[in-house]
């Protein structure tokens, strides 16, 4: 049902919020609501249930003509993309999500290797012919080793995707065919998100269990616990990225959800205190483990970063739908 709804949605986002059009569109999901449920007591399967009623709804103008509603339906004069345009988008998002999802983890995996190393060091266990600044400045050369080709992930996908930049900043619009097959499409592929959702938020919910574990052992092998905790915090954002990004593409192009146009004003804010939070963390995390030696206990700052930051967008997000 949430598929047909963002459908209705998007059908009469260009319209104005009357009480008449609001009426209209109350009404057409009762009733396609009504049709899905019937379909589905006949055996129906739910996207070929969604399917059904979807097509039988019918173009907005020929509604608007049969109930005597006279509008002006609001013009953006942003240009139609091609079905062509939109399946090679989608294509290419699936395609940079697991450059981009690959860059993330070669980060984590860094900070894995810095924190593995610094703590092999500590222990005497390596680099012990190397001088004492060498051998707190290997790790961290290790750590720059992973982020520079990143780095060049992350770069290479927006070059990928600069050409599709009207789509990303929402400047266009599709036909109501187009959008009548992505909306059939959307399901399956939201079905998919939510299990990867499911097991990353798993694997974020276990990872602690590794630092309890390894404290059992004894205060120097809870560093190398941390290096499991991060491990699968990297495996389950990786599958974050992968299975959300396609979900991603298609909300995009349907302009729903986040991408709406009310979303995407409060995602500009948010995008921008990201853009200082992270790097800041980043910044903190580094100095405290080069100046004072505490990469031990400075992992800390993401965690926490990452709390606030969530608290942050959550308040906003209230603040503006208010």
């Amino acid at each position: 049902m949430e598929t047909i709804k963002n459908y209705l949605e998007n059908m009469f986002r260009n319209l104005p919020q009357t009480e008449e059009i609001k009426r209209l569109k109350n009404e057409l999901f009762s009733n396609m609501e009504e049709k899905y449920n019937e379909l589905k007591r006949e055996g129906k399967l739910e996207n070929e249930a969604i399917g059904i009623v979807i097509s039988e709804f019918g173009n907005i103008e020929e509604l608007l003509e049969e109930m005597d509603i006279k509008i002006s339906v609001k013009e953006n004069n942003y240009p139609t993309i091609s079905s062509e345009q939109v399946r090679e988008f989608i294509t290419l998002k699936g395609k940079t999500s697991y450059l981009i999802a690959t860059g993330v983890s070669l980060i984590l995996f860094g900070v894995v290797l810095l924190i593995f190393l610094s703590q092999l060091v500590e222990a005497g266990y390596i680099f012990q012919s190397l001088s004492q600044n060498a051998q707190n400045v290997v790790p961290v050369i290790c750590l720059f080793l992973l982020i520079a080709p990143a780095v060049g992930l992350f770069i290479y996908s927006g070059i990928k995707l600069e050409r599709f930049k009207s789509i990303e900043e929402g400047h266009f619009e599709i036909t109501s065919a187009t959008q009548s097959i992505l909306n059939k499409e959307l399901s399956p592929i939201s079905s998919r998100r939510n299990v990867g959702v499911i097991i990353g938020v798993c694997l974020c919910v276990l990872s602690p269990l590794a630092i309890f574990i390894s404290s059992l052992f004894g205060d120097d092998i809870s560093a190398y616990g941390v290096c499991v905790l991060l491990l699968l915090v990297a495996v389950a954002v990786f599958i974050f990225i992968t299975t959300g990004s396609p979900v991603e593409a298609y909300n995009k192009l349907l302009k729903i959800e986040d991408f709406s146009a009310e979303r995407q004003k409060s995602n500009k804010v948010i995008g921008a205190v990201a853009g200082i939070i992270w790097p800041l963390a980043v910044c903190v995390f580094l100095v405290c483990g080069l100046v004072f030696n505490l990469f031990h206990i400075c992992w800390i700052v993401f965690p926490i970063t990452g709390i606030l930051f969530g608290g942050f967008c959550a308040f906003y997000s209230i603040i503006k739908s208010h």
